[in-house]
């Protein structure tokens, strides 16, 4: 049936096509259909041609057309002359009978023909915004049936061999996510997850922890026969799903820390009661841990016959049908932003838009992302050891960040609001926290030619002296940074810091949002396997101040000042030398006197692109 459809079409194309069939050079080269002649609604006859990479279009009259006086001339319309990929193209679908309407040379006058239709549904960048996607119709119409049919067979021939483009997702849309619109967004986007036709399984959070209970206990097989899954809320509805996969799939050590870690300020390191992990005091070795991009990753459940679980117990991995190792080969992550902030969706693809994101996952985008590890040992100084583990793919805060998200939750009935209310009153309260960290830190001669090891007794050098500005170099698509995989082992060395500090916290992603254009940390990257920890020591109210407005406004300074110190770590420890800690872990409150975290570089994927800078 399929030979006799092509003979058919061969026939209809003697009558139809140009005489001299020309090919495609805007393809390079790629063999192609021969050239058809339709109508293209709302610019007229133009000639189509198709091929493996795509299919173009120019006006059938344009090599004849010499009327320079035409007000309008064709070849000037936005669409009369195009090449649309594949790769940009997520549908094609029959439309029936219905009516063209052609343009002519004249301004107004248009004229509308009725014929056979059909749609090619493509997405299109935006001219005036960066990284903005557009939803774009191309309607094409013939007056024999079979012509249109065909054309659409072969164009969803090619686009079913467009490489990593879900079939089947789960969707979690959590209704009360920002302003409460995340049911409106997700009838918004489901029509182009319809006609690119991914079967979309859909689940409307109820409460609090909804997401998370479902996937932690969904099994291996179940998750599996899914792509992936679209979180459409905020940041905290995303890190509840992905805390729902790890927690009991992801077995893997604590993150190293300091050798006198668990002992309390003034007693002996060695009446430890539990040892963590410890790492080697001169090497570092990426390849073996934190970097599972690498070829040489053993991240799996099968990677070893024990781990140490969230208790701190080690037991066996629990058998299932199927194996979820990480990195997955093909399972990724999708965000439609619904939430507040949206950092890492503004992230990961450039903008903080339903229609951008929903395109980046039906046209199977892919981006590897850092995820953080964090142990929380000790909530109260006086409690005992019972390390929780948690994941983060944005940030986690303590001090200022804490003390937000903690009176935030007083005015909940404000909405989004709430955030800024809150973030003044702490502002005004100005209160700072006594507090060691300690971090590990990679090649720092090599990184930072003033770092010396009196920076073990606190840290004090690079705040009190001024500040060397390096070049910046922002993550974006095909990033360099996020591509080139660490090799062998690197000299290591734990440096602490020590004092009261107004806030510390610890981004995996520069954490871009609508308050902070260019994030925490402008150069921070999506897959380096750094996290970026800042540490914002006592100092007056208006310098504070000056640091926030510095965060507030594109191309700011907010780490150039002599009171913030920046690390660039793949681990750090933190010990409360008050008698608690609250941290803001992607807003949820975390009660933590001793925390210690870790990064896994490229642990997970997502359905994105990077910003389009």
């Amino acid at each position: 049936m399929e030979e006799l459809s092509y003979t058919i079409m061969e026939e209809n194309q003697n009558n139809l096509i140009a005489e001299n069939s020309t090919s495609d050079e805007h393809f390079n080269g790629a063999s192609s259909l021969s050239s058809l002649t339709l109508f293209l609604d709302r610019v007229g006859e133009v000639i189509l041609s198709l091929n493996s990479i795509g299919l173009s279009w120019e006006p059938a009259d344009s090599q004849n057309d010499q009327d320079k006086t035409s007000c309008i001339r064709r070849e000037n319309h936005a669409e009369s002359t195009a090449l649309i990929e594949f790769s940009d193209v997520y549908a094609a679908e029959l439309a029936d009978w219905g009516s063209v309407r052609q343009l002519t040379k004249c301004c107004f006058m248009h004229q509308d023909s009725e014929m056979y239709l059909f749609v090619v549904h493509a997405m299109q960048r935006s001219k005036t915004k960066e990284s903005l996607w557009n939803l774009v119709e191309y309607t094409f119409g013939h007056r024999d049936q079979l012509v249109c049919q065909t054309l659409v067979k072969k164009i969803k021939l090619y686009l079913a061999k467009q490489i990593g483009r879900p079939k089947s997702l789960l969707v979690f849309v959590n209704p009360k996510s920002g302003k409460g619109n995340g049911q409106n967004i997700w009838r918004t986007v489901a029509p182009i997850f319809s006609r690119a036709k991914v079967r979309a399984q859909v689940t409307v959070t109820e409460r609090a922890g909804h997401a998370f209970d479902l996937v932690s206990s969904m099994t291996n097989r179940q998750l599996i026969s899914y792509d992936g899954i679209v979180a459409v809320g905020g940041d905290g509805l995303f890190n509840e799903i992905l805390n729902g996969l790890l927690t009991s799939r992801f077995k893997t050590k604590f993150p190293p820390v300091p050798p006198d870690f668990m002992a309390s300020p003034g007693d002996d390191p060695s009446a430890s009661v539990l040892d963590p992990r410890e790492i080697n005091a001169g090497t570092y070795n990426p390849n073996e841990d934190q970097f599972p991009l690498l070829p040489t990753s053993r991240h799996s459940e099968s990677r070893s016959p024990s781990f140490r679980t969230q208790d701190g117990e080690c037991s066996t991995a629990v058998e299932d049908d199927v194996e979820f190792s990480f990195p997955h080969e093909w399972f990724r992550f999708g965000l439609i932003p619904a939430g507040s902030t949206d950092a890492i969706v503004i992230c990961t693809t450039g903008a903080r838009d339903p229609i951008t994101s929903a395109l980046h996952i039906v046209l199977g985008k892919r981006i590897c992302l850092d995820i953080a590890q964090v142990v929380k040992w000790k909530a109260t100084m006086n409690s005992d050891i019972e390390p929780s583990v948690h994941y983060t793919a944005s940030f986690v805060g303590y001090g200022f960040y804490g003390d937000v998200i903690t009176e935030s939750e007083k005015y909940r009935w404000m909405g989004p609001k709430r955030y800024d209310f809150a973030g003044t009153k702490v502002f005004l309260r100005h209160r700072s926290y006594e507090a060691e960290i300690s971090y590990l830190d990679i090649n720092s001669k090599k990184s930072d030619p003033d770092s010396n090891d009196d920076n073990l007794n606190g840290g004090r050098k690079s705040c009190q002296g001024l500040k060397r500005k390096s070049e910046k170099i922002i993550c974006r698509a095909n990033c360099e940074v996020c591509n080139t995989p660490f090799s062998g082992k690197m000299k290591s060395k734990w440096l602490r810091s020590r004092g009261r500090f107004l806030s510390v916290g610890a981004a995996v992603i520069s954490c871009r949002n609508e308050r902070a254009p260019d994030g925490l940390v402008a150069d921070a990257h999506l897959a380096d396997g750094l996290l970026h920890l800042i540490l914002i020591r006592n100092c007056s109210h208006a310098l504070y101040l000056w640091h926030l407005t510095n965060l507030a406004k594109k191309g700011g300074t907010p780490l150039d000042f002599k009171f913030v110190e920046h690390y660039k770590t793949p681990a750090f420890a933190f010990t409360s030398l008050g008698k608690e800690g609250v941290w803001n872990l992607d807003g949820e409150i975390l009660r933590a006197h001793k925390l210690s975290a870790q990064v896994f570089r490229g642990l997970i994927s997502l359905f994105a692109n990077g910003p389009e800078v």
